[in-house]
């Protein structure tokens, strides 16, 4: 966990992780070494749990999280836009490419695309997909294929 990448690292998972009782103590001076480097990704109630391992204010954590009466850190906040950016521009660019592909014919109205979802970006980790998928932001259609809700 020392060489995290900043703009993928996911706070909530490694939380998730640790909460659970098979994890080693190792690991939570490794998140909050981790939390110290990634800015925006650390809370006082957050390190003071991780301080004490205190897993049952972990879980806490993770059930509000869960339930929206905590506010996701800031730096998964950030981490879930940015991916979100990354998937509608791959759909669009998907869409748009099979709108434009012969047959439309240069004379008609156009097609529309029946692209519905496409595989994520390989810019982020399937866990960001995965935690996205969770949150209903976005639907796994399985095979690492998603796509947006319906409205």
């Amino acid at each position: 966990m020392s060489n995290i990448d900043p703009k993928h690292f996911l706070v909530m998972r490694r939380v998730r992780a640790l909460a659970e009782d098979g994890s080693a103590e190792s690991e939570f001076d490794a998140l909050l070494a981790a939390l110290k480097q990634v800015e925006g990704a650390s809370e006082a109630d957050l390190e003071d749990a991780l301080r004490q391992r205190d897993r049952d204010a972990l879980r806490t954590m993770i059930y509000e999280w869960k339930t929206s009466r905590r506010k996701i850190p800031e730096q998964d906040a950030a981490v879930f836009h940015r991916a979100m950016k990354a998937f509608r521009k791959r759909l669009k660019l998907m869409r748009l490419d099979d709108e434009s592909s012969i047959g439309g014919g240069p004379m008609s109205g156009g097609r529309a695309s029946g692209i519905l979802g496409v595989r994520a970006p390989d810019t982020y980790p399937d866990e960001v997909w995965d935690e996205l998928a969770q949150q209903g932001r976005l639907v796994d259609g399985g095979d690492g294929l998603y796509e947006l809700p319906p409205v």
